[in-house]
């Protein structure tokens, strides 16, 4: 009866910890084809300047190192979840917590992709900015079809 109980606890802890791990790949791991979709805007459809490139390209580094350090932590936070899913057995006080630490990485990861996109856009000319709009209202409507 202890074995039976003992291979049960394993295997739903293999299985929760293997969950984790899909969904933060999924996640975190994963090209947003709406984020590409405007990036490929932004350098093909878009016609920029030479000091618009550079100005834009400045932005993109700095938003790629802050992005990476947001994935990491978004990749933590799935050990972490996969961690108290596998001491609690169940939705306890670990598990929550560890759930709204995730909720609150990637509500830090959607501002400041937010405020990427807003100072990128702050670069272009009125009609660059109409062409920029509508892609960016077409990719966040996109799942709404």
């Amino acid at each position: 009866m202890d074995f039976r109980r003992l291979l049960l606890i394993a295997v739903v802890a293999f299985g929760a910890c293997f969950a984790g791990v899909f969904l933060g790949q999924r996640i975190a791991e994963a090209p947003n084809p709406n984020e590409t979709e405007l990036h490929a805007v932004l350098h093909e459809r878009i016609e920029l300047t030479g000091a618009q490139k550079a100005r834009i390209g400045k932005i993109e580094a700095v938003f790629a190192a802050r992005r990476h350090g947001l994935e990491r932590e978004m990749r933590a936070a799935n050990i972490r979840l996969a961690k108290a899913i596998e001491a609690e057995q169940g939705y306890g006080p670990r598990v929550t917590e560890a759930i709204d630490h995730m909720h609150e990485v990637m509500g830090t990861m959607q501002k400041e992709t937010l405020a990427h996109l807003f100072e990128m856009r702050a670069i272009l000319d009125p009609q660059q900015t109409q062409l920029f709009d509508e892609s960016v209202v077409k990719a966040l409507t996109a799942d709404a079809r």
